[in-house]
């Protein structure tokens, strides 16, 4: 994707399921269970570059020693430094203790991070402060283990104002104003409220104290905890917590909006926002790995118990399409075959922007990552391409040896165009000099061109805000001299706000929704614009689940096609030379290539929760009225 905006957290949670000396003996560490934490994390770094948290607890560490440790980081690069810290940690304390470190008490009780149940947050900032409290794992602590709560996840809640309001006419002063924060003191409210319960239960019974908060412990009910918890979150969300007595939990929000996939076995547990580093941590084939049903949780006691149950109701699936067009790592079996299928299904576009004529065009991608998308264009026109030998062949006279090998020298030109100089920073405040160092953090390959002869067809991932299209690539590829550019997107055009974890929220910000304000005032339907806005505001003023998206009826105006010229005329430089094409995915073949991921509401407007049509709403009364915030 050029265009830069925000993208997903990543949670792992690790729970060992045998004595910490089957791993020393086994395995030969009984740190065995931080180096899978750290191997899980790397591999999902593409969901972290704003901050980094880990947690470990210990079973049965005895009081005055602490049962739980975090860590957290927030500089330029969170992870290095976070497992930096950890393992300088645990150098120096095998130093000091190389002769005791058989003795697995010891080492749980006074080394660092060695425990059962480990629990790894990678931060993408979409809202607030990027500072150390803003990274995960959050803690409510409380001296008794059992009201003990420690959150980390990969979410967005539209209704935090609703949530923060019942907390705080419910008695709760809370200090910082988030959806992490309320999602916590929610979670921690109804641990309390289970607590007390159980409390009530054995409290006149005549046994000690500390029988009964064994009791607790033990009949202490995740389930119910996340079923009152969860009731009424508006949004998309992975949560995964760790309670003070040795419980743990994740759960998937009711639509299976944000991804979450588990494995178990006899030795382990183990859930993460994407399969491939749960794959490459233990070694399994695809099928070993299972996804998380949406509405439910992942639930394992103290004792190792494991069980998946339904917390809140399940609705209809909209697991978030830009998972697979871009956000999760491509390496996944499916997400692969999904995103060479995008690629594939624009051939037909492709070869018609370029009159068909392959001889003189040349095709590549930018960035790295619509590699993908790329080989699955490139295969769909190299079976054009054998179609058209084949049918030329067939013309051919008989003995007109030159001729067929003309033909089947006909080939795909490909070629690697654009390189991201990595190094290159672009700290200069002036504008016009920042804007010319812009234009070169890509550089080109020179000599593949053509000048004035050949097109060139460039691939990307989505096209969001085209600022860096307009601003940077577009003039770095005109400096080859094609004769026409196409530029081509495995996505369809963002035209509505997002809310559960991207938090693309403000309207103005897609080219898309500019193109199709510009049509309607070329069209002199401005009153459209004006009457829609009374009808969002009239919305706003309906319970969340009355509203509908007003938005719609903008686009519903314009063809496909329509949009994808006033887009092209919008991005293209006044001082571009060759002549510009922009093409975008249309939704129906987003939805052929990506069957199991029908969030695709940015694209749509099919909001899969109330507060989606809210935000919409509001983003547009927002972009009529020039204010510059948040939707929700």
């Amino acid at each position: 994707m050029s265009d830069s905006i925000k993208h997903e957290c990543g949670i792992v949670l690790l729970r060992l399921l045998k004595p910490l000396d089957f791993y020393r003996r086994k395995y030969g560490s009984v740190f065995y269970g931080f180096q899978k934490l750290s191997l899980l994390m790397e591999k999902q770094h593409n969901r972290g570059q704003d901050g980094a948290g880990i947690a470990c607890m210990g079973l049965d560490i005895p009081p005055g020693k602490p049962y739980y440790q975090t860590a957290k980081s927030n500089s330029a690069t969170p992870l290095k430094d976070l497992f930096d810290q950890i393992h300088d940690k645990m150098a120096e304390f095998i130093k000091n203790n190389h002769n005791r470190l058989d003795d697995i008490t010891h080492v749980k009780s006074d080394s660092a991070f060695c425990g059962e149940i480990y629990l790894g947050h990678l931060r993408y900032g979409t809202f607030g402060r990027n500072d150390l409290n803003a990274c995960h794992p959050y803690v409510k602590e409380s001296v008794c283990q059992s009201r003990t709560l420690l959150m980390a996840g990969n979410f967005n809640l539209t209704n935090v104002n609703q949530l923060f309001q019942q907390l705080i006419h419910s008695g709760h002063h809370l200090s910082k104003y988030s959806d992490g924060t309320v999602m916590l003191h929610i979670l921690g409210h109804y641990l309390e409220e289970e607590n007390n319960m159980l409390f009530r239960r054995y409290a006149k019974r005549e046994i000690t104290a500390g029988e009964i908060n064994a009791k607790i412990s033990d009949e202490l009910n995740p389930a119910r905890i996340l079923s009152g918890g969860c009731a009424n979150w508006d949004g998309g969300y992975v949560v995964a917590g760790l309670i003070g007595n040795g419980d743990a939990f994740v759960i998937r929000d009711p639509h299976g909006i944000r991804p979450a996939y588990y494995y178990i076995d006899d030795e382990i547990a183990v859930v993460a926002s994407e399969r491939p580093p749960i794959q490459t941590a233990f070694n399994l084939q695809t099928q070993q790995v299972m996804e998380l049903p949406r509405g439910n949780a992942l639930i394992i006691k103290k004792d190792g118990k494991i069980s998946i149950e339904e917390c809140v109701p399940q609705l209809s699936p909209a697991s978030c399409s830009f998972e697979h067009i871009y956000f999760s790592r491509g390496n996944d079996a499916d997400i692969y075959q999904e995103r060479k299928a995008l690629g594939r299904a624009l051939t037909g576009n492709v070869l018609k922007a370029i009159n068909y004529d392959l001889e003189n065009t040349v095709f590549s991608f930018i960035p790295n990552t619509a590699e993908t998308g790329y080989l699955g264009l490139r295969e769909g026109l190299q079976e054009y391409c054998r179609e058209t030998q084949y049918d030329d062949i067939q013309k051919l006279t008989p003995g007109d040896s030159a001729g067929l090998r003309r033909i089947l020298n006909r080939t795909i030109r490909t070629e690697k165009i654009a390189v991201k100089d990595a190094k290159l920073r672009t700290f200069i405040s002036d504008s016009s000099c920042r804007h010319d160092l812009i234009g070169h953090v890509y550089d080109v390959t020179y000599g593949v061109i053509r000048p004035g002869i050949d097109s060139l067809v460039v691939l990307d991932d989505s096209i969001v805000r085209g600022a860096t299209l307009r601003d940077s690539i577009l003039r770095m590829l005109d400096r080859l001299q094609p004769k026409k550019l196409v530029i081509v997107s495995t996505a369809p055009p963002i035209c509505y706000p997002d809310c559960y974890g991207i938090d693309m929220a403000s309207l103005g910000d897609f080219v898309a929704f500019e193109a199709a304000v510009r049509l309607l005032r070329r069209r002199e339907r401005t009153d459209l614009l004006n009457q829609i806005y009374q009808e969002a505001k009239r919305q706003l003023d309906l319970p969340d689940y009355k509203q509908v998206n007003t938005v719609k009826a903008i686009y519903q105006q314009f063809t496909h096609s329509e949009l994808e010229a006033e887009i092209t005329d919008i991005l293209k430089p006044d001082d571009l030379k060759a002549d510009l094409q922009i093409i975008y995915q249309t939704l129906d073949a987003l939805r052929l290539c990506c069957p199991h991921s029908a969030g695709d509401w940015y694209f749509s407007g099919n909001y899969p929760t109330p507060g989606g049509n809210r935000v919409v709403n509001q983003a547009y009364v927002n972009y009529i009225e020039g204010v510059n915030a948040r939707a929700y």
